[in-house]
């Protein structure tokens, strides 16, 4: 008997043009799938996350989704936040619309805006979890301290920091190093350096890398590195952008009340992405994060169901 067959879609996330931003698989039909086997599938495919669709738990909402990495499952991300969501308005409307979703990720239900308008689609989310900082890394002192993160990443020690920015530990879901850098050339020229760079790593408690400084044309440009978890480089981090906030917050570069900032990653590996992040702060403290992009449509087609002996049935 052929084995089943799900659907597929890949969508470009934070990008109005095909072959740039970042791209994601989308799976449908995957409420028998396992976990062992959505992670061979996500294996399979080979992008930084691919996210499979189930029906709700609460009929109110909109879907169950599951994310994974090439390597492990997340409870949260923000580009198959997105893409997703927009996958799923444009399956049932034509023309210009905007639209409500509750998507139940394992952080919790994510709510997302998403319109089209004028041929240009797009999704904003409202971050589940408000980003705060990490208490239990391994050795914090160590995990950032300009040296030893300068030398993970081939820059100067100067070249760590901008301003009144300092590298700093944040989650909100999953969680983040971030490093300010001095200006778009350490950006440009910055990268994981053994064994220096999972030395800063372990000290961490942490995969993943944020590098950013002001940008031209946005108001900041990033990288983000995540190597171990199957990432090299990623075009575009929507979780990261939201957690940011906290990490900007931090070194008083934000205002009360609303603030609407744009960022740029992507650039250097040739996949430019543009992340919208609006922020909320009343009485110095961080009420609530959102993350808008747009997203357009690549492929789509069908993928056999493999046979991966496991447990854990969802």
């Amino acid at each position: 008997m052929p084995a089943p067959m799900l659907a597929f879609h890949t969508w470009d996330v934070f990008t109005d043009r095909p072959f740039a931003g970042n791209p994601l698989a989308i799976v449908l039909g995957a409420n028998d799938l396992t976990p062992p086997q959505m992670q061979t599938i996500a294996r399979e495919f080979n992008l930084s996350e691919t996210i499979f669709v189930q029906p709700p738990r609460n009929p109110a909402n909109t879907a169950r989704v599951r994310i994974f990495f090439p390597t492990a499952e997340i409870p949260f991300a923000g580009h198959p936040t997105i893409g997703c969501a927009i996958h799923l308005a444009c399956a049932t409307e034509a023309g210009d619309f905007e639209r409500n979703l509750i998507l139940e990720e394992e952080a919790g239900p994510v709510p997302v805006r998403v319109w089209r308008q004028g041929g240009t689609t797009g999704a904003e989310f409202v971050a589940p979890v408000l980003p705060h900082g990490v208490t239990d890394a391994p050795d914090q002192a160590t995990a950032l301290e300009a040296g030893r993160l300068a030398a993970a990443l081939g820059l100067e020690e100067a070249e760590i920091g901008f301003g009144a920015q300092r590298p700093g530990l944040w989650q909100g879901g999953p969680r983040f190093l971030y490093v300010p850098v001095a200006g778009l050339d350490a950006l440009s020229r910055a990268r994981p350096i053994e064994p220096f760079w999972s030395r800063q790593m372990q000290a961490a408690g942490v995969d993943s890398m944020y590098l950013y400084t002001p940008g031209s044309g946005s108001d900041y440009r990033a990288r983000m590195f995540s190597p171990a978890a199957g990432i090299p480089e990623d075009p575009a981090t929507g979780s990261a952008s939201a957690i940011l906030a906290a990490q900007l917050l931090s070194s008083g570069a934000l205002p009360e009340g609303e603030a609407r900032l744009a960022l740029h990653q992507g650039v250097e590996m040739g996949r430019p992405s543009r992340i919208g992040l609006t922020t909320v702060v009343s009485g110095g403290v961080l009420k609530e994060v959102r993350v808008a992009g747009s997203a357009v449509p690549v492929s789509e087609g069908r993928i056999r169901v493999p046979m991966v002996q496991g447990k854990g049935r969802s």
